[in-house]
């Protein structure tokens, strides 16, 4: 079945591809081309004196041009807007037609008459392709400073292209995923909509790896203290994979690049917004609505989730410790995670005037969790049954998060060239309390000893500050030069107290030897610049990031007072990246990219003293670890073969040095005297590197139905010399393939079909940029795979499905009803193996399968195209593709 899955899928892949390079049919529909011409044009610009440079207060600005006449049914030429100019000589035309000349008439008192036939120019490219964002984003075109008494510069011309957006664009160093219409991200959160996305893999603990590496999460083009299972689907609007960052972006990330989540925005003209509540099969609730009110200069925008969540997972973890006196402990886990989270976002956008733009955004995340957990374990010595354990686990946990950005913008005369600046302020405070109880008992089911208690009380919390200012100057119609600096500062806390019951005094006593409170602070300071130019078909990026970094790390005692400070200074290090774009013809494009990156070891990894909240997994950091550098190569082809589809290739090959993996030894257990256990840290591994070929298709196999299909095959080998044991060398070929299918049956009934297979893989080489535990499952003896290079996972697959119903009524109201599945076959089943000198260890682990769920959403207001300005804040990087949807 899996091999007969995967081969499908690759069938799919190539049979879509090939049939979409047949010649299409001739004809079409009559009048196709009228629906693009949308009135979504805005010209705008500034009169000003030829001798002075200031603006010029009422002068009169009129604009003509083309008009359909209903009486005479022909197009005819009629004045679409006049204006009077403002004190600082701004004006602007919104609401025009972007095919055809206009003509541009400013009259003033003692100063000349200036008439200037002005255009969009488009240029429908071949095909139907190109770059919709960027696209739409040039219908909004700035004149610049008209200076009065002169003849006007010749403005050029501009490529617009009014449509739907596309499911995939690929852009010069991202690809690009819309998924505001994912029909399986209804009602869920980013985690679950992350395992529709192509090249993404997700583990059942909702940790997700770009090629094998764990990727660093920005929100709207910043770092964030969220998780992904802290953030609703609903407000998503597309995923961008920035598999090979330039020296724009941080160097921080290493091996895998940068997964950046755009959020919804909305800047419509009046006001319009949306409600939407859903329900699932465990009888959770979720709902949340939104709401955007434009007038004038301010433009305001709110939005709110509320999401019931219940998880239920099972698991088996078989373990045969390799020791003088060999054992084997069998343990079977279920759990279930009951809880909620609730997500508040909104916007202000002040518009100064035609070239500022203040804007403030501010969210704020709650959410509370409640798990609970039963174990059984099984214990053999030399293959004789001795006991048996039950063990219960009870925790609460709770999370805030607050986040908000202050951003300004500054438009020159010039189009494209601006400067900006923004401060984010991001901080999220969480704590919990964990109750575990370990009752052993002997065959014959008498009570062995006394029982284990353990109590955990624990909080913390992350603030991060980030100063950056950016600046753009297109030098001519072929060169380009930005620059910018940043300051990104991290302050980290956390105390974790670790009680024991004490049978004599029946009271919980605090452990001070296994409890820890810490904080740290680490601070990243660069400053970067890249320069753009174009020779005929070849177009090149350069680009230079310089990086210094400082890293003061604090083990605290019980009252809080310092009891011990390491530090280390990371020196500055320089960081180039070039991408090399060759046009092959209007459809096709090959592209050869370089960068290198670093990863720094966190807190939890360099800190040098033990966690015993797993007290058969124990883990501590290392404190001589170095960081990793990567140097990162791609190649790729682009094939834009017909409207609407692409064929991307990309190959890529990656070498790191002093690679931060993790390795398992055995030592004594400071919670039990006279035991030991296994504890698990980190070190620099002699050397990794990667390389593996990615194919992702999208085609409209007709007009009912649209495939994308993606596939990925990767090769990894680790070398590490691990203390005490035998030189590691660890090598695997492995592949996963993914597909979406969405079928559109009419009556505005639409299905989405999607699969995925991944093959036996290593388990993800890089420890580095998670959390404390790395990510696994913090379950007690051994419920998650021991991390790092010492293991692999087996294969497994799923298939999800959903069905949409959409609705319209007057008044530019809409509706849909999604229902919803996922792993309808209960095939999602997470096995791994893992192994050290000490022992081996099999793990299968089973969680969510077969949730159905409903949601109902709900849209009003008005649609208004006109709002796109090149003013928005760097922080919309949506393009203008929000006016295009309802």
């Amino acid at each position: 079945m899996r091999k007969f899955l995967g081969i499908f899928l690759l069938a799919g892949m190539i049979m879509g591809h090939a049939k979409a390079q047949m010649p299409p049919m001739m004809g079409g529909r009559a009048g196709a081309g009228a629906s693009q011409n949308m009135n979504i044009g805005h010209f705008y610009g500034k009169m000003v004196d030829s001798k002075t440079n200031k603006g010029i207060e009422g002068v009169t600005v009129q604009l003509r041009g083309n008009k359909f006449d209903t009486v005479t049914k022909k197009m005819k030429e009629a004045i679409l807007g006049t204006v009077i100019t403002k004190s600082n000589g701004d004006f602007s035309f919104e609401n025009l037609p972007l095919f055809g000349n206009f003509k541009l008439n400013a009259t003033a008192l003692a100063y000349k008459t200036i008439d200037q036939t002005i255009s969009f120019g488009i240029k429908m490219p071949s095909g139907g392709g190109g770059n919709m964002q960027q696209m739409l984003g040039m219908a909004d075109k700035d004149l610049g400073n008209i200076k009065m008494e002169e003849d006007a510069t010749n403005l050029g011309n501009v490529t617009v292209t009014a449509s739907t957006k596309p499911q995939f664009e690929l852009g010069i160093d991202r690809k690009i995923f819309n998924v505001d219409k994912n029909l399986m991200g209804s009602g869920q959160t980013a985690t679950e909509l992350m395992r529709n996305i192509p090249a993404l893999n997700v583990d059942i603990d909702g940790n997700v790896t770009l090629r094998n590496a764990s990727p660093t999460l920005f929100i709207d083009g910043r770092p964030t203290t969220i998780t992904l299972d802290q953030i609703p689907s609903d407000i998503i609007e597309r995923v961008e994979l920035i598999t090979n960052p330039s020296a724009k972006f941080d160097a921080s990330g290493g091996n895998a690049g940068i997964l950046n989540i755009v959020l919804k925005k909305n800047k419509k003209v009046g006001y319009n917004g949306g409600i939407r509540a859903g329900v699932d099969s465990r009888g959770m609730l979720n709902g949340g609505g939104d709401i955007n009110i434009r007038q004038n200069k301010l433009n305001f925008t709110g939005s709110g989730v509320y999401n019931q969540r219940k998880s239920i997972s099972e698991g088996i973890t078989d373990r045969n410790n390799l020791l003088a006196t060999p054992s084997n402990i069998y343990n079977v886990q279920d759990a279930t995670n009951k809880g909620y989270f609730a997500f508040f976002r909104g916007g202000l956008d002040y518009f100064i005037d035609n070239r500022n733009t203040i804007s403030v955004t501010a969210n704020y995340n709650r959410g509370q969790f409640d798990n609970d957990q039963t174990q059984r374990v099984d214990s053999t010595i030399k293959g004789i049954p001795t006991s048996y354990s039950n063990i219960g686990t009870q925790s609460t946990s709770n999370f805030r998060n607050l986040g908000t950005q202050i951003s300004y913008k500054h438009n020159f005369a010039k189009n494209g060239h601006n400067i900006s600046s923004d401060y984010n302020y991001n901080k999220s405070t969480n704590d919990n309390l964990t109750n575990i109880g370990n009752y052993t008992y002997n065959l014959d089911g008498t009570q062995k000893g006394n029982p284990l208690l353990q109590r955990g009380i624990g909080s913390g919390g992350t603030t991060n500050h980030t100063f950056q200012i950016d600046y753009e100057n297109p030098l001519s119609d072929d060169s380009k030069f930005e620059a910018g600096g940043r300051v990104a500062i991290r302050d980290f806390n956390n105390k974790l107290d670790q009680f024991r019951f004490n049978q004599l005094t029946g009271q919980y006593e605090l452990v001070p030897l296994i409890s820890s409170r810490y904080k740290y602070t680490d601070a990243v300071y660069a400053a970067y610049s890249t320069y753009s130019f174009k020779v005929n078909k070849w177009s090149y990026q350069l680009g230079l990031r310089a990086e210094s970094s400082n890293y003061t790390g604090t083990l605290l005692n019980a009252r809080g007072a310092d009891s011990a400070t390491f530090s280390v200074k990371f020196p500055l290090s320089l960081f180039p990246s070039a991408f090399i774009t060759y046009k092959i013809d209007e459809k096709q494009d090959f592209q050869i990219n370089y960068s290198r990156r670093v990863n720094r070891p966190n807190f939890f990894q360099l800190m040098p003293f033990p966690d015993y909240s797993d007290p058969q997994n124990i883990n501590m950091g290392n404190a001589g670890l170095k960081p990793e550098f990567t140097n990162s190569f791609e190649m790729s082809w682009n094939n834009a073969y017909k409207k609407g589809s692409n064929f991307l290739v990309t190959a890529f090959f990656k070498h790191s040095t002093n690679l931060i993996t993790r390795y398992v030894y055995r030592d004594a257990n400071a919670l039990i005297p006279g035991d030991s256990a296994f504890f698990s840290t980190f070190i620099n591994a002699n050397s990794a590197r990667s390389f593996g070929l990615e194919l992702t298709n999208k085609t409209a196999v007709n007009s009912w139905w649209e495939m994308t299909v993606n596939l990925n095959i990767f090769n990894s080998r680790l070398n590490a010399t691990v203390p005490g044991q035998p030189n590691l060398v660890q090598e695997q070929w492995s592949w996963f393939t993914k597909m979406n299918n969405t079928f559109k049956l009419g009556k505005g009934f639409s299905i989405q079909l999607s699969g995925d297979y991944q093959a036996r893989t290593v388990l993800p080489q890089s420890g580095g940029g998670g959390g404390r535990g790395g990510g696994g499952g913090g379950m007690m003896f051994g419920g998650g795979p021991q991390s790092g290079a010492q293991g692999y996972n087996q294969p497994r697959y799923g298939v999800d499905l959903a069905i949409r119903k959409e609705f319209t009524w007057k008044n530019g109201r809409s509706g849909n009803l999604t229902l919803s599945m996922n792993d309808i076959f209960r095939t999602q089943l997470f096995q791994s193996y893992s192994e050290s000198s000490f022992f081996n260890q099999t793990n299968q682990r089973r969680r969510d399968p077969q949730v159905l769920r409903l949601n109902f959403s709900y849209r009003f207001g008005k649609f208004d195209a006109s709002l796109f300005k090149r003013k928005n804040t760097k922080a919309d990087q949506s393009g203008g593709m929000d006016m295009m949807q309802q």
